[in-house]
């Protein structure tokens, strides 16, 4: 089966795999050779694809995924290789996430610093995954 991984601003993947894993709004799935037509709203996550026995992995910033005709679909606002996560921006971004929700006398938007936080998270989770 074939998997593309497109955002906004280019394609990060474009190859044929033997199975992909993903973190849909309902829950993680899989998808191997001869599922049937699924469409699914992504959730900020990591996905994993296993292409001739090695896994890659990629972060997926919501989205949306579309497997049909073993052909997999997925737009996503931002995504990146594992191996292209510089890790030491990704452990700032946490940490100043985490230290504006600790900080209580700050006026920030909550929601906001929590999805920076997720993000970071899930950029540091891929990006160690193969470690």
């Amino acid at each position: 089966m074939h998997l593309k991984i497109i955002t906004h601003e280019n394609i990060i993947f474009d190859e044929d795999v033997n199975e992909i894993y993903s973190k849909g709004i309902a829950g993680e799935f899989g998808i191997l050779k001869g599922h049937e037509p699924i469409m699914s709203a992504l959730d900020i996550g990591v996905t994993r694809v296993v292409q001739n026995g090695e896994t890659k992995v990629f972060t997926t910033m919501g989205g949306l995924l579309q497997f049909k005709d073993e052909n997999a679909i997925i737009l996503t606002d931002a995504g990146e290789y594992y191996g292209d996560i510089d890790v030491a921006r990704a452990k700032e971004a946490k940490a100043r996430a985490e230290a504006r929700l600790a900080d209580l006398n700050a006026s920030i938007d909550a929601k906001r610093a929590e999805a920076a936080l997720t993000r970071a998270m899930v950029r540091l989770k891929a990006a160690l995954k193969n470690k």
